[in-house]
């Protein structure tokens, strides 16, 4: 390649990665923050001991579910540009920016440079991915570091170099203690094309594979190993389990529970036959995702709908698998094309696979294998625009072969009719990809009964080269493709970041004026106690420690499961060191044991305190106690 051309290259690349930084920075302070991780940013920056468990509160006595690893960045990023909605989320953001670059990268090693900036482009534009990075969850990070591990194992196949795999086992170690499980829907594809691309004969390859192996356990266990060097008494509840072990809170309630549906986490579902509004995008948007099938992931509506995810999904299987088979056709063939189809092949069948049938499903959770549709996607459209060189041999003409234009066919066809049902209320959009899709067409028809090309053009055919006309057409075959393809998605994320769209959840939201009443009759009266107030459930109160950044007695967990009983509180009141709690739900006639209101607690703080929720100026009573013995 010349050196001009490489600095195109790099310019589309830079291009690209700018657009995407636009998409996930563009408004991002309007997007609704999460309560409960910002609680624990906000509770991690106070002391060392909070930073490195997770802790929820500043108390300390409880920590998130997770490993806190990607909220040490928020921690970072609150300490270096203050403390707002919008440095909650840069780190997200950056890293969704950051993943584009590397998958070209990656891709480009792959497969080749066409096929790296369409992929490049797609994950950029990708409303899934673009609404995770604009939200202060972990999944972008976790993204992130999937990338750089595949482009690591990309070094690694080329080189044979055991360094660059290990670096690249380690990459996916952080992966796992960023969003644990999740980032396993990677490992199986990844741990395929490492073994298929690197060189060397097969006992070789195990032993790299097996020492891979053991630093990916190491990195991936070592925040979870560490936390059991500390005496038990200094180790916070994790919230989630049953134990209060993080080891628990990350197997069982983020493992095998999330897997089952059995997770108490909130979640609303879908109900069969129950009539959803559709008469705006925002009523579509707040659907539920559909219960699991084959077709889930196409689905017409709600959060995780085709427009997001589903149109680029079904485009890179009907492009990408085809191209991954024609090249396992060539002979000889090449040791990293095998690889690459294996590899991402397997990553996208885990996604699908497991996303279809997945009880308990957020649209975030599908970052495990975005990168692989987008790489798939890029490959797919990459080749359905290139031109044939069968074994090396010019043809006498420059031809889009049957097979790659009848693929286009189909592919364009399906994104016509797709977009059509995915639409709403943005006909400009569909007939923007009706044009682009017969403008595809058009360029690659053109190419497969181009005239003989003389003098010069002929020359370039004899040397194996592409001509101009050739690679013009080609060119802007994978132009007009991408932007048929990429339409809707980029109308997507444009009502996304209009509307303010999150993948966050609101555990632990108070209504802003009920939070603002409480908060100032607490400082009001709050007599020098060293909590804030009692708080009925861990899950309920995360944005008035965002705000006040206080130590709270928690009372309950997940499911109600009492983490401060009755004994401790009424010492800690004989104390003075709490003086009002916060009960903000209701137990029924019919005591549930999961429903924190309900709880021995909470039952005990309604029947010795001091409803004093009207004196704080609530509009209804029952939420703000006084605990017996408080003076007013």
């Amino acid at each position: 390649m010349s050196k001009r051309a490489r600095h195109y290259e790099w310019a589309a690349v830079a291009l690209i990665t700018a657009g995407a930084a636009a998409l996930r920075l563009l408004y991002i302070g309007r997007v609704s923050p999460d309560p409960f991780y910002d609680a624990a940013v906000r509770s991690m920056g106070l002391s060392w001991h909070n930073f490195f468990f997770g802790a929820f509160e500043p108390g300390g006595s409880v920590s998130i579910d997770k490993p806190p690893v990607d909220l040490w960045l928020g921690v970072a990023s609150v300490k270096l540009f203050g403390f707002s909605s919008t440095t909650l989320k840069l780190p997200e953001a950056f890293a969704g920016t950051a993943a584009v670059p590397l998958l070209f990268a990656a891709v480009r090693r792959m497969w080749s440079t066409p096929a790296a900036l369409a992929a490049a482009l797609a994950l950029a534009v990708l409303p899934v991915e673009v609404i995770t990075s604009r939200s202060d969850t972990m999944d972008a990070v976790m993204m992130a570091l999937i990338v750089l591990a595949l482009l690591l194992l990309v070094r690694a196949a080329e080189t044979g170099s055991s360094a660059w795999l290990l670096a690249g086992a380690a990459a996916l170690g952080v992966a796992f203690n960023v969003k644990l499980l999740e980032s396993l829907v990677a490992l199986p594809g990844l741990a395929v094309f490492a073994y298929l691309g690197l060189p060397g004969p097969r006992r070789r390859r195990l032993l790299q594979l097996l020492a891979a192996a053991v630093v990916y356990v190491a990195v991936a266990l070592s925040w979870l190993g560490a936390t059991l060097l500390a005496p038990a008494h200094d180790r916070p509840f994790a919230i989630g389990s049953t134990n209060g072990s993080a080891w628990n809170a990350a197997f069982v309630f983020n493992g095998t529970e999330r897997l089952s549906g059995k997770s108490s986490e909130p979640l609303t579902l879908y109900q069969s036959g129950h009539h959803y509004p559709e008469a705006t995008q925002s009523e579509r948007d707040h659907i539920p995702i559909v219960p699991p099938s084959p077709t889930r992931l196409l689905a017409r509506i709600g959060p995780l709908s085709g427009e997001r995810l589903g149109l680029d999904l079904l485009v890179a299987l009907l492009l990408g698998i085809p191209a991954l088979i024609c090249a396992l056709r060539a002979r000889p063939v090449a040791r990293m094309r095998r690889a690459v189809a294996a590899g991402l092949s397997l990553w996208t069948l885990t996604g699908i696979v497991l996303f279809s049938d997945m009880a308990r499903l957020h649209p975030r959770y599908v970052e495990g294998f975005t990168p692989a549709v987008a790489a798939l996607l890029g490959i797919g459209v990459a080749w359905a625009g290139s031109t044939d060189r069968r074994s090396g041999v010019p043809p006498p003409t420059a031809v889009v072969s049957r097979t790659r234009l009848g693929a286009l066919v189909v592919a364009l066809a399906a994104t016509v009719y797709y977009a059509e049902r995915l639409l709403y209320g943005r006909p400009s959009v569909w007939w923007i990809t009706l044009a682009c899709a017969f403008g595809a067409l058009a360029f690659a028809s053109l190419a497969r009964v181009g005239p003989r090309a003389p003098g010069a053009q002929t020359d370039a055919r004899e040397s194996g080269r592409r001509t101009p006309r050739e690679a013009l057409l080609a060119g802007a075959t994978i132009a007009l493709t991408l932007a048929a393809v990429l339409a809707v998605p980029v109308s997507a994320d444009v009502t996304a970041i209009d509307n303010g769209v999150t993948d966050a959840g609101y555990v632990g939201a108070l209504p802003s004026e009920e939070q603002r009443l409480v908060s100032a009759y607490l400082r009001a009266h709050e007599g020098g106690a060293r909590y804030e107030l009692a708080a009925e459930s861990a899950t309920q109160i995360g944005s008035l420690i965002v705000k006040d950044a206080r130590p709270v007695v928690i009372l309950t967990t997940y499911d109600a499961r009492v983490f401060t009983n009755i004994s401790k509180l009424e010492r800690l009141i004989a104390r003075g060191e709490v003086r009002y709690a916060f009960l903000n739900s209701f137990c029924g006639r019919n005591i549930s044991a999961v429903n924190a209101a309900c709880s021995a607690p909470a039952r005990w703080v309604r029947a010795h305190g001091t409803d004093v929720s009207r004196a704080a100026g609530l509009s209804r009573g029952g939420i703000l106690w006084r605990l017996p013995g408080a003076t007013p």
